[in-house]
C-alpha cells in the first residue's frame, strides 16, 4: 500500500502537532504515531514553558540563564533567538484554546512559575499536568483540519532516501541526499506501507527507555535518532542524557514524575534521616542545575547506601499544595502518600536527549527534504544541559521555523513528481515464535545502560558497555533480517543504535562538562572539548 502527501510528520507530541497545524495551510499532511496519538512525551510535561512574559522580566536573562545552564556548549545565536520568539508561540497556543493557569484578580494574569537554574518566574503552565493540556489541544485543532490525516498505530521502520532508491535499481537525478519519505508498520495488520511525501520531519521525542529507570513513556525508544543515523543524518551530543533529580520512589509506582516546580516552589530535598543536604554542593541548593541536582543525590545515596532521598514541601499551606500541584498530589496520594504532611521518596531517573540529530535554526538537517524538531532534535540550545521547562519551547519555536522552510521546499518542488519506491519487500522472512529473545536483550540493554552509562561514568565502564551493544546489536541484525518485523524488534533495533550512539559520544569527550561526568576525566577542557560531539555513518 503507499500513502503520499506533501507533507510526512514521524511523531504526533507537541513538535509534530505545532508543525502540521501550521504546514497543512500549504499542502496536505500524514501524520505517523506509532500509539494512540496523544501517548507522547508531551503528554507527561508537567512543568511548563519557559518564556518572558513579566514586564519584570527581561530576555536577556532568560538567555543569560541557559547560557551557563548549557556549560559552555549552547549556540549562543539559537539561545537568543528561541528566547526571543518564545512569547509568540506561546500566546498562539492562548489563541489555539490552551488554557494556561491564571493569577485570581481582574487582569487574569497568566500564574508564571520558577524552577531550578531560573532567575525569574517565568514558567506559564496549566497547573503540573501542562503537557496534557497542551497535547489535547493540538490534537483536537490537527483532527479538525481536512488538510491532516493521522495515522496511529503506524510505525516508521527506515526513511526513504536517495541512495536506497538507487541500490533498488531506481534513476533519480538529485545530487545531494534527498528524503522522500518512509516504510512504515501498520502496528495492527503487520502490513508494511510506503509513505511518499516531498518534505518529511522526524518528530519522535526522546529516549528515555533506553535506561532501566527513566521518566519518560514506554514509546521513548529513540526512533527517530536511529531511523535519522541509519539515512546518514549527523548526530551530536548523544552524551549529555540529563537525569531529572526527582523520580517517585515507589514500588508500584512507573514512570512517575515530580516536577522541578516542586523545589521552584520551596520543595526542599532530605536524606533518610531528615538532613538537608543540597547547600553542601551549591550555593542555590535544590534550585541549582538539574545536572548538579542529579549528580548530588547519587552520590549522597551512594554514601549512604539508601534506595532513595525525600522531597519536602509539607511546610506549605495544604491548600496551595493541592492548588498549584494536583495531579502530583492525588497521584502521590494513591500510593498512600499525602504530600501535604510527609516528605515524598524520590530518585533520579533518565528523563531528556539534549543530543539528538543535529539540524540547522529551521530543524533542516544535512539530507534534503528531511527535518527534525523537538527532542530528537540537536539544535544547539540546550548545549550539555537542558535548563528546566526549555524543551516545548524548543519544540514550539522550531516547529514554527521548519514549517515555513519547508513550505518554501514545497513550492519549489510542487511539480517535481515523487520519485516511485518500490513496495517493502520481506524477502524470505518468517515469523518468530522467539520474543524472549526480544524482551531478553532489552532488558540487558537497559541495566547496562544504567550501571555503566548513567549519571556517573568511567572510562572502563564505558569500554563493558561498548562490547556488550556491539555483541547484541549482532544478535538484533541477524534477528532482523530472518523474521518479519513487529514494533517489539523495532524498537529494540532502535534502543540498541541509541545506546551505540551514546556509548561513543560518551567515550569520545575526554572531560567533564554539565550531564556528562566521567570520573577518569573530572575536569572541563575547554581547550579541546568546547565542542560538539559530532558523529555519521
Amino acid at each position: 500500500m503507499e500513502v503520499q502527501s506533501d507533507y510526512l510528520v514521524i511523531g504526533s507530541g507537541i513538535a509534530g502537532l505545532s508543525f502540521a497545524l501550521e504546514s497543512a495551510r500549504s499542502g496536505t499532511v500524514a501524520i505517523v504515531t506509532k500509539r494512540d496519538p496523544q501517548e507522547t512525551s508531551t503528554n507527561y510535561a508537567q512543568g511548563g514553558i519557559a518564556s518572558v512574559l513579566d514586564p519584570e522580566d527581561q530576555p536577556e536573562l532568560h538567555i543569560k540563564d541557559t547560557l551557563e545552564s548549557g556549560d559552555g556548549l549552547c549556540k549562543e545565536d539559537v539561545v537568543k533567538m528561541v528566547v526571543r520568539e518564545g512569547p509568540a508561540r506561546v500566546q498562539e497556543l492562548i489563541g489555539l484554546g490552551v488554557n494556561f493557569t491564571r493569577q485570581s484578580g481582574p487582569e487574569k494574569k497568566l500564574d508564571l512559575g520558577m524552577e531550578g537554574g531560573h532567575s525569574r518566574r517565568r514558567i506559564v503552565h496549566a497547573k503540573d499536568h501542562t503537557g496534557q493540556e497542551v497535547e489535547k489541544v493540538l490534537l483536537e485543532r490537527a483532527r479538525e483540519q481536512p488538510n491532516i490525516t493521522i495515522y496511529d498505530n503506524h510505525m516508521a521502520i527506515d526513511l526513504i532516501t536517495k541512495s536506497k532508491l538507487i541500490k533498488r535499481g531506481i534513476v533519480i537525478s538529485e545530487t545531494r541526499e534527498t528524503c522522500w519519505g518512509a516504510y512504515v508498520l501498520d502496528v495492527k495488520t503487520n502490513q508494511v506501507k510506503t509513505f511518499l511525501a516531498r518534505v518529511t520531519v522526524l518528530a519522535t521525542g526522546g529516549a528515555g527507555k533506553v535506561y532501566l529507570y527513566t521518566s519518560n513513556p514506554d514509546i521513548a525508544s529513540g526512533d527517530g535518532v536511529a531511523i535519522g543515523y541509519r539515512a546518514g543524518v549527523k548526530v551530536a551530543n548523544m552524551e549529555f542524557v540529563q537525569f531529572h533529580p526527582t523520580c517517585l520512589y515507589h514500588p508500584m509506582a512507573k514512570s512517575f514524575l515530580i516536577s522541578e516546580a516542586v523545589r521552584g516552589e520551596g520543595g526542599i530535598l532530605l536524606d533518610s534521616k531528615g538532613n538537608r543536604f543540597m547547600e553542601k554542593y551549591h550555593p542555590l541548593k535544590e534550585l541549582a542545575f538539574r545536572d548538579i541536582v542529579a549528580r548530588s543525590i547519587d552520590l549522597e545515596l551512594k554514601k549512604s547506601g539508601d534506595e532513595c532521598v525525600y522531597l519536602d514541601i509539607s511546610h506549605k499551606p495544604a491548600a496551595f499544595i493541592k492548588e498549584r500541584f494536583p495531579h502530583i498530589y492525588h497521584t502521590c496520594l494513591k500510593y498512600q502518600i499525602d504530600i501535604t504532611k510527609e516528605p515524598i521518596p524520590v530518585v533520579p531517573a533518565a528523563h531528556y536527549m539534549c543530543g539528538g540529530l543535529l539540524t540547522d535554526k529551521n530543524g533542516l538537517t544535512n539530507i534534503d527534504n528531511l527535518y527534525a524538531i523537538g527532542e530528537v532534535a540537536c539544535t544547539g540550545l540546550h548545549g550539555a544541559n537542558r535548563l528546566a521547562s526549555n524543551s516545548l519551547l524548543e519544540a514550539l519555536v522550531f516547529a514554527k521555523r521548519a514549517a515555513k522552510s519547508a513550505s518554501e521546499d514545497l513550492a519549489a518542488n510542487r511539480n517535481i513528481p515523487l520519485s516511485k519506491a518500490p513496495l517493502w519487500d520481506s524477502g524470505s522472512a518468517t515469523d518468530s515464535e522467539e520474543s524472549v529473545v526480544v524482551t531478553h536483550n532489552w532488558d540487558e540493554i537497559r541495566r547496562f545502560m544504567w550501571n555503566y552509562v548513567g549519571i556517573v561514568r568511567t572510562n572502563k565502564r564505558l569500554a563493558r558497555a561498548r562490547s556488550r551493544v556491539q555483541i547484541i546489536q549482532e544478535e538484533i541484525k541477524e534477528y532482523y533480517w530472518n523474521f518479519i518485523v513487529t514494533s517489539d524488534l523495532l524498537e529494540l533495533r532502535n534502543l540498541a543504535q541509541v545506546a551505540e550512539l551514546i556509548i561513543t559520544c560518551a567515550s569520545l569527550r575526554k572531560e567533564s562538562r554539565g550531564l556528562h561526568y566521567n570520573l577518569d576525566y573530572p575536569h572541563q577542557d575547554n581547550e579541546h572539548w568546547k565542542r560538539d560531539t559530532v558523529i555519521w555513518i
